[in-house]
C-alpha cells in the first residue's frame, strides 16, 4: 500500500507529543553573573542572587558566565511518577558555540545540557512533598548575544517512549532501502499492524494504555524476535565526543566542556547499562581530575567496570606535520604513561580522527611505542582524491607496518556516491549506519564497520535518542545492520584476526597527505616558530641535564621538564599548532612559550655553567647525534681566531650581526674547547663578503642586485654559471589569497591565477 511509511511517521510524531504527560514551569528562578565551580561557591560569592522572570527577562553574551538556581517541591500530580528537568534557551543549532550548562541537583554535579541534550532525568519515581535544589552553571557560548531561559519539570511516560522508538528506529532505515525491497515490505507490514492496535481517541485513558500494551507485545514478537538475530552486516558502535582542546574557544573553556560532556556520559551510563564510551587525550582527563575529582572517580569506576575506554595513544590529538619526531615520541610517552598509571590500561590504538595529514614516519614511531592500530576519518575530507581503501596495512617510510581502519560514517541522508565525506561525529541512526556500510570500500574482506557516535568538536557526546536506537538495532533486524556496543581496541583486535592473512588486504605506503587546509603549514608562523624553538631547547636541556647529573652530580630536573614538555605538547594540538584557532588562543600560547623559554633557559644555563671548566678558552657544545662542522655566532668578539687541541686555527670574521667563525669536529652529544687567539697572523676566512652585493666561498661566487636578488651564482668546481641570463633564483612572489571556505586554513588550486613580485 502506498504512503504506509508516511502513516507510520504521523503516528510516531503523535506518540512523541503524548509521551510528555505534564509540564510544570519553574517560576522561582534566581540568577547572578559569575563563573563558579560549585553551588557553594556561587552561594558564598558577595554578588547577590536576583529574581529571573523567564517570561520577561534575558541573559546576555557572548562569552559570559551566569549561575541560575531554583527550588522545586514535588506536587501530588507527580507522586510516584518519573520526573525530568528540561532547560531551553530558544537557541537551536550546533551546540559547540551555543549556550551550555552544567546541572547540579541537590548540590551534586549531575549532567551537562546543550542544544542536543536538553533533559535531565531527576528521578524515576518522585515523591510528593520532596524538595529539589537545581543549580545551573551557565555559559553563553560565543555565537549569540541574547537568550531566554525556560526551565520546566516534565513527566515523561516510559511506556509511550518505548513504543515510539520501537516504531521510529526501523522506520528510519527505509531511506536506505528500495521501495520494493523484500525486507522493507516485511518491516512495513509489521509497523502498520502495530499502529492498528493503537487507540488514540482518549489519551491516558484505560483503553489507551491497554492498546499501548497490545501494540508493544505485538511488535516485540513480530519484529524484535521473529525478524531478529541477523548479523550479515555489523556496526561496532562506540560512544564518543570529540573535544577540540582549543579551536573556536580557549583551553580554559575546554576545561568546562570536558566537565559537561563527561558528566553527561556518566549520567546516561546510569540509565543505559549497555552503553560503552571511549575518549582519548589524557590532557582532558587531567582537566577533569583537577576540576571535579568526584566525576573523575566515577570515570575510574566505569573503566574498571568495562564501560569506559581510555584509549588513543597521545597526550593530545597532535598535529603530525609540523610536530617533530621527538615530540611525537613524547606525545606517546606521556599519553600512554598517564592511562597506564591512572587506569591500568596500555594503549594500542592511535586515535586521530581530525588531524590534517599523517607523516610517513608515524608507523615506526607507533610500533616502537607499543601502538599497533591507527584510526582516522579526516582523509575523507580530501578535495579531489578519495583514499581507495578503508581497511589496510599502513607501511611507513622505514617499512614498519600497522593496521589502519578509517571510520566511514556518513551524515543522515548523505549519498556516498556523490560525496565521500565521513565523520567522527557520527549519528547512531539507521540511515547513517547503513550509509556508512555503503561507503565502506573493503566489503570483500570485512563485514564489520566501526562507528564513532555522539556530538563532538565542542563536546556533548551521545544522546538518549542514539542509545534508544542502539537498543533496537542490537537485535539484528533483517535488512538492517546489527549494532553492537564494543570498545575500539577489541574491534581492531578482531579486525586484525579477520584480515591479517587475506591476500586482498591492501597496503598504503608512505605519508597520508591531506588534500585540504593546506594553509595550515604557514598560519600563525610565530606559534610554529615558538614550538620548534621550544622543542630544540627542551632536547638540549635534557641532554645537558643528563651530562650534568653524571659528571657533576647536579640533580636531574624531572618534574620541571615534565611540566615544560606538557606545555609544549598541549600546544601541539591539531587546532593550536596548525594555526586554526581563534585569536585569544594565540595570546595565551605566546605567554606560555615565553615562560617555557625563560624556565628552560635558566635550567640550561645552570647546567652549562656546572659542566664548563673555568678558564680563558671557549667551549662549544654539540647536542646533535652526529659530529658537527658549523658556523658559530660569537656575538661581540674582537679576537682573531680559535685554536683547537690539534693546533688547527679557525679565523673569526666580523659581520654586521657580530663575530662568526667556522669550526670543525665538535663531537656528537659532547663538547670541544678552543683557545682564543689574539694573533693577527691568521689566514683569512674562506667565506668572504666582498661588499654588500658580492659573496665568495671556496665553491661559489655570488652576486646580488640592490633588491637582494641573486643575479649570478658561479660554480667554481664545474666552472659554470648556475643562473641563466636574467633569471632570479630567490624571487619572492606574493599570490592573492582568496580561498573558497576558510581564509586562514586553505590554499586552493587556483591561487596561482593572480600574483605580484615583491620588490
Amino acid at each position: 500500500m502506498r504512503y504506509i511509511d508516511k502513516r507510520i511517521g504521523v503516528i510516531c510524531d503523535q506518540l512523541a507529543k503524548l509521551a510528555v504527560v505534564q509540564k510544570i514551569p519553574i517560576e522561582n528562578l534566581l540568577y547572578k553573573e559569575g563563573n563558579y565551580l560549585r553551588p557553594e561557591d556561587a552561594d558564598a560569592a558577595e554578588v547577590e542572587f536576583k529574581p529571573f522572570d523567564s517570561k520577561l527577562m534575558y541573559w546576555y553574551g557572548p562569552d559570559k558566565h551566569y549561575w541560575f538556581q531554583a527550588d522545586f517541591t514535588v506536587p501530588e500530580s507527580l507522586d510516584n511518577k518519573p520526573m525530568w528537568l528540561k532547560v531551553a534557551t530558544q537557541i537551536d543549532g550546533w551546540d559547540a558555540r551555543n549556550p551550555q550548562f552544567l546541572v547540579f541537583i541537590n548540590g551534586v554535579v549531575t549532567q551537562g545540557l546543550d542544544t542536543n541534550h536538553r533533559e535531565v532525568l531527576v528521578t524515576r519515581s518522585a515523591k510528593a512533598g520532596d524538595t529539589y535544589r537545581f543549580d545551573l552553571q551557565a555559559y553563553t557560548g560565543t555565537e549569540h548575544s541574547e537568550f531566554k531561559l525556560i526551565a520546566e519539570i516534565q513527566e515523561i511516560d516510559p511506556k509511550i517512549v518505548e513504543l515510539y522508538y520501537d516504531l521510529k528506529v526501523p522506520l528510519e532505515a527505509f531511506s536506505r532501502m528500495d521501495g520494493e525491497d523484500h525486507n522493507r515490505l516485511a518491516i512495513e507490514e509489521v509497523l502498520n499492524n502495530t499502529i492498528n492496535y493503537l487507540d488514540l481517541r482518549s489519551p491516558y485513558s484505560e483503553d489507551f494504555y491497554k492498546s499501548i500494551d497490545e501494540a508493544k507485545a505485538y511488535i516485540d514478537k513480530a519484529l524484535y524476535e521473529d525478524m531478529a538475530g541477523y548479523s550479515d552486516i555489523i556496526a561496532t558502535c562506540i560512544g564518543h565526543t570529540h573535544i577540540d582542546v582549543a579551536w573556536w574557544w580557549t583551553v580554559a573553556q575546554t576545561k568546562e566542556k570536558v566537565s559537561r560532556s563527561f558528566a553527561t556520559v556518566l549520567k546516561l551510563m546510569d540509565e543505559y547499562p549497555n552503553y560503552k564510551f571511549m575518549s582519548s587525550q589524557p590532557q582532558l582527563y587531567y582537566f577533569l581530575k583537577e576540576r571535579y575529582p568526584e566525576l573523575y572517580s566515577r570515570v575510574k569506576e566505569m573503566v574498571k567496570a568495562g564501560r569506559w575506554e581510555p584509549e588513543g595513544g597521545m597526550w593530545v590529538e597532535a598535529d603530525c606535520n609540523v610536530t617533530s619526531g621527538e615530540s611525537l615520541v613524547r606525545q606517546f610517552i606521556h599519553g600512554k604513561k598517564f592511562f597506564k598509571e591512572e587506569f591500568g590500561v596500555d594503549n594500542r590504538v592511535l586515535w586521530l580522527p581530525d588531524v590534517f595529514g599523517y607523516s610517513g614516519a608515524l608507523p615506526q614511531i607507533m610500533k616502537k611505542s607499543g601502538i599497533d592500530y591507527f584510526m582516522t576519518t579526516k582523509l575523507a575530507w580530501n578535495q579531489f582524491n578519495k583514499i581507495p581503501y578503508d581497511t589496510m596495512r599502513w607501511r611507513g617510510i622505514d617499512g614498519t607496518e600497522v593496521l589502519a581502519h578509517f571510520i566511514t560514517t556518513v551524515g543522515v541522508g548523505q549519498d556516498p556516491n556523490e560525496d565521500f565525506f565521513t565523520t567522527y561525529n557520527g549519528m547512531l541512526h539507521p540511515d547513517a549506519i547503513m550509509g556508512g556500510w555503503k561507503r565502506y570500500q573493503n566489503k570483500n574482506i570485512n563485514n564489520d564497520i566501526l562507528i564513532s557516535y555522539g556530538y563532538g568538536d565542542g563536546g556533548g557526546g551521545p544522546t538518549r535518542e542514539m542509545l534508544e536506537t542502539s537498543k533496537r538495532m542490537e537485535k539484528g533486524i533483517k535488512g538492517i545492520p546489527k549494532v553492537r556496543q564494543e570498545f575500539v581496541r577489541k574491534y581492531f583486535e578482531e579486525l586484525e584476526e579477520r584480515v591479517k592473512d587475506n591476500r586482498r588486504l591492501p597496503v598504503w605506503e608512505g605519508e597520508f597527505y591531506f588534500e585540504y587546509h593546506r594553509g595550515t603549514y604557514t598560519s600563525i608562523g610565530r606559534n610554529k616558530r615558538s614550538n620548534r624553538k621550544s622543542e630544540f631547547l627542551l632536547m638540549d636541556l635534557e641532554l645537558l641535564s643528563v651530562l650534568a647529573q653524571k659528571q657533576k652530580g647536579i640533580p636531574y630536573p624531572k618534574e620541571e621538564l615534565d611540566k615544560l614538555w606538557k606545555t609544549v605538547l598541549i600546544n601541539q594540538f591539531h587546532d593550536i599548532l596548525p594555526g586554526t584557532s581563534i585569536y585569544e588562543v594565540y595570546e595565551v600560547t605566546k605567554k606560555e612559550y615565553a615562560e617555557v623559554k625563560k624556565k628552560a633557559t635558566a635550567l640550561l644555563e645552570e647546567r652549562l655553567n656546572a659542566l664548563t671548566d673555568d678558564g680563558e678558552g671557549l667551549t662549544i657544545y654539540n647536542t646533535l647525534g652526529f659530529k658537527r662542522d658549523d658556523i658559530i655566532n660569537l656575538g661581540e668578539c674582537k679576537a682573531a681566531g680559535l685554536k683547537d687541541e690539534n693546533g688547527n686555527i679557525y679565523p673569526i670574521q666580523q659581520t654586521a650581526d657580530g663575530a662568526i667563525a667556522y669550526v670543525k669536529g665538535i663531537p656528537s652529544k659532547g663538547s670541544k674547547t678552543f683557545e682564543i687567539v689574539e694573533d693577527t697572523d691568521i689566514p683569512s676566512s674562506p667565506f668572504v663578503l666582498k661588499d654588500d652585493y658580492y659573496l665568495a666561498t671556496p665553491f661559489y661566487r655570488i652576486k646580488l642586485d640592490q633588491n637582494g636578488m641573486f643575479t649570478e651564482i658561479y660554480d667554481k668546481e664545474n666552472q659554470r654559471q648556475v643562473l641563466q641570463a636574467g633569471e632570479r633564483a630567490n624571487l619572492f612572489r606574493m599570490y592573492e589569497d582568496k580561498p573558497m571556505y576558510y581564509d586562514n586554513w586553505d590554499i586552493d588550486i587556483f591561487y596561482t591565477e593572480k600574483y605580484w613580485d615583491a620588490d
